[in-house]
């Protein structure tokens, strides 16, 4: 079980909070309001009422053991600053920070906050990728450089082995799933159509129409595939 903590818990920083708490992990849910943090009782495994900006209070958090902390405070830019600046103090360095603007994150990038978030720039540009790429239904940044896509299986595609389109010689990106469609027939002899998840695809798989492919590569990799098959 990994052990993550979320300061901060506005909009942003409490939906990921409870994300991560409903997905099974431990969750140190962290804000100076004592009603904010009251809410996030049933969604977090220990909310603590602090202010972030206070060393010797975040110091009895153990904050440098976490898997990951979250900072979720954008709009208080020097709130948001300080608290950086003392999680790398307590040898934090897994830092993921949600910030209001650019100036914001280059300032945060200086102290050492590697892992840096735009909300609405990211929104921007999945919307944008999704209106353009009409195959796409998910697209997902990875703070390793790497992105995580979720698309329509292309005509070229269909009625190959994933071993014959092979992608991971081609393009080093590897297919981790295929979500398909399975039609079954009820007691009562109604036909239903049933959406399954192949978890593990082997090389011999067969991609049939109508598939969901689930792929994981390099960003500029994963944009070269979609740009040639996004028609």
């Amino acid at each position: 079980m990994a052990k993550f903590a979320v300061i901060g818990l506005g909009r942003f920083g409490s939906t990921v909070a409870k994300t991560l708490f409903e997905n099974g992990n431990e969750v140190i849910a962290i804000d100076k309001d004592p009603g904010i943090v009251e809410e996030m009782n049933k969604f977090s495994t220990q909310p603590v009422i602090l202010d972030s900006t206070n060393e010797s209070a975040l110091k009895t958090v153990g904050l440098e053991y976490m898997d990951a902390v979250i900072l979720g405070i954008g709009s208080h830019i020097e709130e948001s600053i300080l608290t950086a600046a003392i999680l790398k103090k307590l040898g934090v360095n897994n830092i993921y920070a949600k910030v209001d603007n650019e100036l914001h994150g280059r300032i945060l990038k200086l102290i050492g906050v590697k892992q840096i978030y735009l909300p609405e720039q990211m929104i921007g540009i999945q919307l944008a990728r999704s209106l353009s790429t009409k195959n796409i239904f998910e697209f997902v940044n990875l703070s390793s450089g790497h992105v995580l896509v979720e698309m329509i299986a292309p005509v070229d595609f269909i009625g190959k082995t994933l071993q014959e389109i092979a992608l991971p010689t081609t393009y080093g990106i590897h297919v981790v799933a295929i979500k398909y469609n399975e039609l079954k027939v009820t007691d009562t002899g109604e036909n239903i159509i049933d959406q399954k998840t192949n978890d593990i695809p082997g090389a011999n798989d067969i991609i049939h129409e109508d598939d969901i492919l689930i792929i994981l590569g390099a960003r500029n990799s994963v944009n070269e595939l979609l740009k040639k098959y996004s028609k």
